[in-house]
């Protein structure tokens, strides 16, 4: 019975290990990296690579709208693209929670300049979950909110 549980409890310790083991600093790090990729990306205009980073079954949230993948790379991400182009984007740095397979994402924008013509001044809000892939860390679900920093000019 002894010799039993010594085996149950190094066998149990054997398998818990290496799980713990899967998500070191260095998985944070390669979330961060896929983010940045992703921003970037938007940035050079590169649409084919902003789309690779974003999964088969992803969805995209933002107000009120719930977009899929083929949703948002055929009506909203030229405009996003567009966007990205005129307006500047000072980005805080991201937040990265692993745990095992899934990720995710949290950070800030302030968005400055002017787009088709309108002044833009705004913060935004980014949530991403990733999953580990074999081929990286791919982008499950996109949520952004925002808010104006000054009132619309009157009507």
């Amino acid at each position: 019975m002894r010799v039993c549980l010594i085996t149950l409890t190094l066998l149990s310790t054997s398998m818990i290990l290496p799980a713990a083991a899967q998500t070191p600093a260095s998985d944070e790090a390669s979330v961060a990296a896929a983010v940045k990729t992703f921003h970037s990306a938007y940035g050079a205009g590169n649409a084919a690579q902003v789309m690779q980073l974003i999964a088969e079954d992803a969805m995209m949230m933002e107000a009120g709208n719930i977009e899929t993948r083929a949703q948002y790379e055929k009506d909203h991400l030229p405009a996003d693209i567009a966007f990205e182009k005129e307006v500047s984007a000072k980005r805080t740095p991201v937040r990265v929670v692993v745990r095992g397979d899934t990720a995710w994402v949290t950070t800030s924008a302030d968005f400055v300049g002017t787009f088709q013509g309108k002044p833009v001044d705004f913060q935004g809000l980014e949530l991403m979950v990733l999953s580990r892939e074999p081929a990286g860390w791919r982008i499950r679900a996109i949520h952004w909110s925002s808010r104006n920093r000054r009132p619309p000019p009157p009507k």
